[in-house]
């Protein structure tokens, strides 16, 4: 039996991240053709099945759990190798979720605005897998939406509060104002795009204002979501206000008032190991925060999930 070799090993730790193959030969900038062959060689070479390719999506097998963590400890002690011969600093690593939210517009704003530090953006699945990453010393931060309650070692700091926008059929009664409260949705189905398990803030804005869950598909990106919304003809879906949207025929976008829905973003770290570059990042953060007012919250104007609030004071 051969040994694995670093672009299997590489191929195979980017589909078990991803869950999907589409993302991960994007992120190697591999054909989803060429991804697949790496890693059915590498299965051939073990004599296992690494994963299961099914309609719900990717998934390890027992097997490729096992070699998960020893995977990712060979692929970092070769990186540490190569930075060691080359005296080389590599940049700092920030992991970014909630994808269907855009986080690298906020992202590619501080960093344009702070070009000394030496940052480099990679895609996290979910805040579940930035925190792990963070704990094994993969990623110096992350940045998304952080939503549990006590993390043991992961520490944040909510950078950005951005309002959201209601979507919906424009052949609903509710296109035709201006501007909706969020009481005003009670008439409506909230589209989730995924399991609702994945979604807090969404799960929360629909338990307060007492707006109908419509449980997701798989997340297959805001195109398939907002294709949902239009074919429930009492659908509707939030979206941030600062997204780039070019909005398909039959759906319109309506300001949210009375409260204002904000959506918080956060930046994540190990509290145990901050990473040298972590200051600078959060300052970075702060002053951008201060010269576009992120961070604006009037209690009687705006509306936030309890935890963001008391995170506010």
């Amino acid at each position: 039996m051969e040994d694995p070799d670093l672009g299997q090993l590489r191929a195979f730790v980017a589909v078990a991240d991803q869950r999907h193959f589409g993302r991960a030969a994007e992120q190697l900038a591999l054909s989803q053709q060429g991804l697949s062959k790496r890693i059915g060689r590498l299965e051939r070479e073990l004599g296992v099945q690494l994963l299961d390719r099914g309609p719900a999506g990717v998934q390890l097998t027992d097997a490729g759990q096992r070699l998960l963590d020893p995977a990712r400890a060979a692929l970092a002690a070769v990186k540490a190798a190569v930075d060691a011969v080359r005296r080389q600093v590599s940049p700092a690593r920030l992991d970014v979720w909630g994808h269907l939210f855009e986080p690298l517009r906020t992202v590619r704003d501080v960093l344009s605005a702070a070009p000394e530090l030496s940052v480099e953006v990679g895609p996290g699945r979910d805040l579940a897998g930035v925190a792990a990453a963070l704990a094994r010393g993969e990623t110096a931060a992350g940045f998304g939406r952080h939503h549990s309650g006590p993390d043991g070692e992961l520490a944040h700091r909510l950078v950005r509060l951005e309002p959201v926008d209601a979507v919906l059929p424009a052949a609903h009664p509710l296109a035709r104002a201006e501007q909706l409260r969020p009481a005003d949705l009670a008439a409506l189905r909230l589209v989730l795009p995924a399991d609702p398990a994945r979604l807090d803030f969404l799960t929360r804005f629909g338990e307060h204002f007492g707006v109908e869950l419509l449980p997701g598909e798989a997340n297959l990106g805001l195109g398939h979501l907002l294709d949902r919304v239009r074919s429930v003809a009492d659908g509707c879906t939030l979206l941030p206000a600062e997204l780039p949207l070019a909005v398909p025929p039959g759906l319109v976008v309506r300001p949210l008032v009375d409260p204002v829905p904000l959506y918080a973003w956060s930046l994540v770290w190990h509290r145990g190991r901050p990473h040298p570059v972590l200051p600078a990042l959060l300052r970075a953060f702060a002053e951008r925060g201060r010269d576009h007012r992120w961070l604006e919250y009037r209690p009687g104007r705006d509306w936030l999930p309890e935890t963001d609030a008391r995170e506010l004071g």
